[in-house]
């Protein structure tokens, strides 16, 4: 324990999984914090339940079998992926649960494997998770580049949005919307005729209220109650007075769901069909999720850290999101992972600690108990309006407003993970954009890598290092490899021989730049040793550093190079290609 310790913390040795619950028992929580994360924790409840509600409509297609109505698996999922997570993740004011980036992948997979198929991916997405965190991993999604991420947001946004059109618009036809996206649009322009203008109005009415509601609510001292809340109460109060289910034919999640689309008790414990086939055809479902799962998390967790002037572990929040993904579905969940919204909520309203979260998960828990009676009269273009207000506020759309201005490269990659996701599914397009982005980094690795000729001008480095003013023996060719030496940097070195014309008796490769290297950058070394050799030229190294050093020893490269053709800098290289010079003899083994 330190002096400058609180009074009653005691530190905890660094481990990967350790859960910030651990911090209530480090130091002292007094009750005005704990008054203060109850009442956020009922506040974020409140934000939660229209969006679990809704994701649970969206996510499972109608007639799908499943052993408990959709709207309560987008609720239950809430409640114990966001307790769960809470309970034993990495940050302190994370709430997770059900959000709008599963649901293109979540549908796709419900119509392709059914139900079941999802329960048993969203496991094997949660084995993913846990491994991954355990591993170490956590600190490496955050790498994944920008354009790939907003690309993803903004094509999830545009398949919300057309998703949600028809309840919208009050369509219901005889055969249900495509999923695709090229066929959805024209049979929304060929159904437009069949709207149902109450629906429609109400619809829009609810959107405008959630969209304008944080503009006011300051105003009305109402700063606590989210607007999509307002919206479907007094949405279903309209309907169940006015009777339009009925009268009008304003479809609600009674109508659609029966009078028991939220029932009173806990969803069943479930486990699915496993065999080796369905795991093999879930994998990449199953690795679409827990990408999503990993990034949207840990964003969320990075923009939380900057709330509340904290530092999240990466690792540990990992797990405790595979740890809900693999427990939900033993409840009919879905899969979870961290809120950007609902974590940014629970911190305006006070929230500082876990108990925050698991108090958001149990007001959801007592709103299913004692009021899931009055959730039949929400009218499903409430719903669809919530969702697609979602959709606009995740949607990256300024991004597609700077195109222009990005580098080529990166927009090339925006624009190709948001077409493949809005186009086909988010399965393609997250192993797509995975790819993609380690093409990227690979041409920005090449790219800051340099190889430049050295000449006695050169005035770069330390005295032992500098080759300005010093003699470069006529038959030595001196080359400076600046940066990372990869397999995207590799051609460079032999495109610069090449350039070069006749190869020279000695050629000094100056390396103490080169913070690392690759196999393939190895690779190309023993090429160029080889030429030499068999030219009759010798290959002198200067200066490489502790990693490149230990791969080339290990592959035995030292050997075919010669140790004395190891330098620790410039001047001995110098030194040691006068004496080649001099002896004019070939290269010693």
């Amino acid at each position: 324990m330190k002096p400058s310790d609180p009074p009653g913390y005691w530190p905890l040795p660094p481990l990967r999984f350790l859960p910030r619950t651990i911090a209530l028992l480090r130091q002292p929580y007094s009750r005005q914090q704990a008054v203060t994360d109850i009442l956020a924790g009922i506040t974020v409840g409140l934000i939660a339940l229209p969006l679990a509600l809704a994701l649970g409509v969206a996510s499972i297609p109608l007639g799908a079998a499943t052993p408990f109505p959709a709207p309560a698996i987008g609720i239950f999922t809430a409640i114990i992926g966001g307790f769960i997570v809470s309970l034993l993740g990495g940050s302190r004011v994370q709430v997770a649960g059900p959000t709008a980036a599963f649901v293109t992948v979540i549908l796709l997979i419900v119509e392709r494997h059914g139900f079941d198929g999802l329960l048993l991916a969203t496991i094997m997405a949660g084995v993913m998770l846990v491994v991954m965190g355990f591993s170490g991993l956590g600190t490496l999604i955050k790498f994944i580049p920008y354009p790939v991420t907003s690309g993803f947001t903004t094509g999830i946004a545009v398949a919300i949005a057309t998703g949600q059109a028809a309840d919208f618009a009050g369509i219901h036809a005889a055969t249900p919307p495509p999923r695709e996206f090229v066929d959805k649009v024209p049979w929304l322009l060929t159904h437009l005729p069949q709207l149902n203008l109450p629906t429609l109005l109400l619809a829009a009415a609810c959107a405008a209220f959630i969209h304008f509601w944080p503009r006011y609510r300051a105003r009305l001292h109402a700063e606590r109650v989210p607007g999509a809340i307002i919206a479907m109460v007094v949405s279903a109060g309209l309907v169940a007075w006015l009777g339009w289910d009925k009268s009008r034919g304003v479809a609600t999640v009674g109508s659609l769901f029966g009078p028991d689309a939220i029932p009173h008790g806990l969803p069943p414990f479930v486990w699915p069909e496993v065999s080796f086939e369905r795991i093999r055809t879930l994998l990449g479902p199953a690795f679409t999720i827990a990408m999503l799962g990993a990034i949207e998390s840990l964003l969320s967790a990075v923009v939380a850290d900057g709330l509340v002037n904290d530092r999240h572990n990466s690792n540990t929040e990992l797990i405790a999101q595979g740890v809900a993904n693999i427990v939900c579905p033993l409840f009919c969940g879905m899969p979870v992972t961290g809120a950007i919204a609902r974590t940014s909520a629970n911190v305006k309203a006070g929230g500082r600690t876990p108990v925050a979260g698991m108090v958001h998960a149990l007001t959801l828990l007592l709103i299913v108990l004692f009021f899931s009676q009055y959730a039949r009269f929400v009218p499903m273009g409430a719903i669809a309006a919530v969702l697609i207000v979602v959709a606009f506020r995740m949607g990256e759309w300024h991004e597609l407003t700077r195109l222009g201005k990005m580098p080529r490269s990166d927009a090339v990659v925006l624009l190709a993970t948001f077409s493949l996701t809005v186009l086909f599914d988010l399965v393609v397009a997250v192993e797509v954009g995975l790819m993609l982005a380690a093409v990227l980094f690979i041409k920005r690795m090449a790219e800051t890598t340099e190889i430049a000729r050295v000449t006695a001008r050169d005035e770069l480095e330390t005295p032992e290092q500098l080759a300005h003013g010093k003699d470069i023996p006529e038959g030595v060719v001196v080359y400076r490899i600046f940066g990372p030496f990869f397999f995207g940097a590799a051609e460079k070195m032999e495109d610069a021989l090449l350039r070069a014309g006749t190869l020279p008796r000695v050629l000094i490769l100056r390396m103490q730049l080169v913070p690392a290297m690759d196999a393939t950058a190895l690779n190309a070394l023993e090429s160029i040793v080889e030429r030499m050799q068999t030219a009759g030229g010798t290959v002198i190294l200067s200066g490489p550093h502790r990693q490149p050093l230990d791969m080339m020893v290990k592959a035995g490269f030292i050997e075919r190079l010669g140790r004395r053709n190891i330098r620790a800098h410039f001047d001995d290289a110098l030194v040691r290609a006068r004496e080649l010079l001099q002896a004019g003899d070939r290269p010693p083994s």
